[in-house]
């Protein structure tokens, strides 16, 4: 069953550009300098007040994988591979349209925080370019093709939600916040940083895919993975016993 792990990067839009209805809705329970300045950040969460700047997409089997990105400020970047990894510029518009045509080739797909974020941003901004969606991104939550890790490391909301960050922290995974958070990433893309952006991402693809891994190994039962832990335990026991 082929498989693909994606993840997005947003930069929202300046908020002296939005227009008056969207100003009056982000301030309107703003009281001090430290709200307005909060509520004017905030914007990159939104796919009504930001934009897509880069999809990535990794196969967790084969590690190849591509990341789409925008770099608006240049001449469009010819596509290059490095670290198993294709990179591709392109507008926004553009990089959605080469997400759905890359999708359609897989049978499931795996995301972290996917169903609260990245695929309800694709899909609006998706609408606002007019651009048709290839898959169902939000099927049946607990049966479907779509894998979201923070529903299943949190067992579906019965434990506390922690980020990325965190996860990888724990579960001693190198982290790809460790140099840049996701909060950077206007401010990295206003500054014309776009291939660190894209870079970025694909950091953001291998955490989930190594995260992927521990929780196929370690937390996800199956049959399957159960007799393999019995006969490997087994086998340690006559090491000892020897």
């Amino acid at each position: 069953m082929p498989r693909v792990i994606f993840d997005i990067e947003t930069a929202g839009r300046e908020f002296d550009l939005l227009a008056e209805p969207f100003k009056e809705y982000f301030l309107r329970f703003a009281q001090t300098d430290e709200e307005v300045q909060t509520a004017k950040e905030s914007l990159s969460f939104y796919p009504l007040t930001g934009e897509i700047v880069a999809i990535g997409m990794l196969n967790p089997d084969s590690g190849k994988g591509a990341v789409y990105f925008q770099a608006p400020r240049e001449e469009p970047l010819l596509p290059f591979e490095e670290g198993g990894i294709r990179y591709e510029s392109g507008t926004e518009k553009e990089v959605l349209e080469k997400f759905w045509r890359a999708i359609k080739g897989y049978s499931e797909f795996v995301t972290f925080n996917g169903r609260c974020f990245d695929c309800p941003f694709i899909l609006v901004r998706s609408a606002v370019h007019r651009v048709a969606p290839t898959r169902e991104l939000m099927p049946n939550r607990y049966s479907g093709p779509h894998i979201d890790l923070l529903d299943q490391l949190t067992f579906f909301g019965a434990t506390r939600r922690f980020s990325l960050d965190l996860w990888c922290r724990a579960l001693g995974i190198e982290s790809p916040k460790q140099d840049t958070c996701g909060h950077e990433v206007k401010e990295m893309f206003r500054a014309g940083k776009y291939l660190d952006i894209a870079r970025y991402c694909a950091g953001d693809l291998r955490a989930t895919k190594e995260l992927l891994d521990l929780w196929q190994t370690y937390m996800r039962y199956s049959p399957q993975t159960a007799v393999k832990a019995e006969a490997k335990q087994t086998g340690e026991q006559k090491n000892v016993r020897t």
